[in-house]
This record gives structure tokens, C-alpha cells and sequence, in this order.
């Protein structure tokens, strides 16, 4: 007949142990090693591309002084959109102040040669930020979604404005 200690567990005390202190090293190894690599934020993108669209506004605006007015004010809008995206983005993403910006400064865009490709030019620009921007709202969350909207409702109403 067995003992009433040996009955009562076939692990000892030290090897419970052991194993109750291996679970937390086990569950961080397998967290470490299947955790996916964070996606960029999607406003980044969002932000360059209303730089760029700012840019190409600015230019525009100094090529054709038919379309001055009109593509200053886009070139106000899209800015101001950039710098409420990036704000976002470094709202949840806090960057050091000595790194680059979050959302990198464009390279200089050229005017098309004619008042009527311009005017093109600046419809497709809006058109595509738009439905960028109108994407991403389901899925964001409440502030961003709103953020998001916004950006969105302005693009599709410069659209209109150009013709």
C-alpha cells in the first residue's frame, strides 16, 4: 500500500512550481513569435498624397492666372488637410521631435502645360483623395472617421467648385 503523501500527488511541490513559472516565459515566446508586423497607418499616405496635391495646386496657381483663385484655394484645403492628418498620426503614434516629420514634404510637381489639363489634373487629384479618404471611414474609428469625412466632403466639394 502507498503512502498518503506519494497518493496524494505524483508531482512534487518543486515541479508544480516549476511549471506554474514556465506558463508567463511560454505565452510571451508565442506572442513574440507570432505577432505580425505593424501596417503603416493609412493617413500617412493620405497625408503625402494632400502634400502633393497642395503642391501641384501651388503650381498650377503660378502657371495659369485663369485658374489662380481657384487652385489657391485647393492648394489652402489640401494643405490644411495634411496637416490635420499628420497631426493624427502623431497623436497616436508620438514621433521624437528630432526625427523626420511623419509624412514626408513631396517632390516638386510641375504644372501641366494647359488651363484645361490642369483643371483635369486637379478633378482627378480631388476624385482620388476622396474616395481614398471615404474608404477608410467605415472602418476607422469615431474620430477618425469624422477626420476622415471631413476630408472627404471638402474634396468632393473642391471637385465640384473646378467643374
Amino acid at each position: 500500500m502507498e503512502s498518503p503523501s506519494r497518493a496524494r500527488s505524483v508531482l512534487g511541490r518543486r515541479s508544480v512550481l516549476r511549471l506554474f513559472a514556465a506558463v508567463p516565459v511560454a505565452a510571451a515566446l508565442t506572442s513574440a513569435c507570432s505577432s505580425a508586423p505593424e501596417e503603416p497607418d493609412p493617413l500617412v499616405a493620405l497625408a503625402a498624397a494632400a502634400k502633393s496635391d497642395a503642391q501641384l495646386a501651388k503650381a498650377i496657381a503660378q502657371a495659369h492666372s485663369g485658374l489662380a483663385d481657384t487652385a489657391g484655394e485647393v492648394a489652402a484645403a489640401r494643405s490644411e488637410h495634411a496637416a490635420a492628418l499628420e497631426r493624427e498620426v502623431d497623436r497616436i503614434n508620438p514621433r521624437d521631435p528630432e526625427d523626420p516629420p511623419s509624412v514626408p514634404e513631396p517632390a516638386p510637381q510641375q504644372a501641366p502645360s494647359s488651363a484645361n489639363t490642369a483643371t483635369k489634373a486637379l478633378r482627378d487629384a480631388l476624385a482620388g483623395a476622396h474616395d481614398r479618404a471615404a474608404q477608410l471611414v467605415p472602418s476607422a474609428e469615431p474620430y477618425r472617421a469624422g477626420l476622415l469625412g471631413s476630408v472627404a466632403a471638402s474634396c468632393a466639394s473642391l471637385r465640384e467648385v473646378l467643374g
